[in-house]
């Protein structure tokens, strides 16, 4: 390998390595948030499946794949951040402007105010998905970048 590729591979690891801390940040946001707000909304709901069990799982979902994110970083771990962030985004903002009754299990969870924890959430996921997205399209291009410079050399070395 080549000095110039040495160089240009540590610069790639270590802008991985920081896209793989801020996203696992984000999704750790996320995960302490829902962990503090769910026993408030599972009062709504003491003896049924309620809203906290929601944030519940949606706070062990963000912790697991923000671990997955920072010890492999590897496209399955991104998806995964992507799908999670995109996800709870989606419900969120989804349940702020518009009034679902409840249906089957999940309760109405309309709450058409903005408060500190659910903006810092709201951000949080927004970041992740950037971050994810960002972080795919790296791992496409590192991926390409090897299969040319695989080719190239197998070109040279068959000369």
């Amino acid at each position: 390998m080549e000095r110039s590729e040495t160089v240009s591979h540590h610069g790639r690891a270590a802008g991985a390595m920081v896209l793989r801390v801020l996203a696992a940040a984000g999704l750790a946001v996320d995960a302490v948030v829902h962990a503090q707000l769910a026993p408030g909304y599972q009062a709504a709901a003491p003896g049924g499946f309620g809203e906290g069990n929601l944030f519940l799982a949606e706070a062990a979902a963000a912790a697991v794949v923000g671990l997955y994110v920072l010890v492999r970083g590897s496209r399955p771990a991104w998806v995964l951040a992507l799908l999670s962030a995109a996800g709870g985004l989606a419900a969120l903002l989804l349940y702020r402007y518009i009034e679902i009754p409840a249906f089957g299990p999940f309760p109405s969870m309309y709450e058409p105010v903005w408060f500190f924890e659910k903006t810092l959430t709201a951000l949080a996921q927004a970041a992740v998905i950037l971050l994810a997205a960002a972080a795919l399209v790296l791992h496409r291009r590192t991926s390409i970048a090897r299969l040319l410079s695989a080719s190239a050399r197998t070109a040279r070395e068959n000369k």
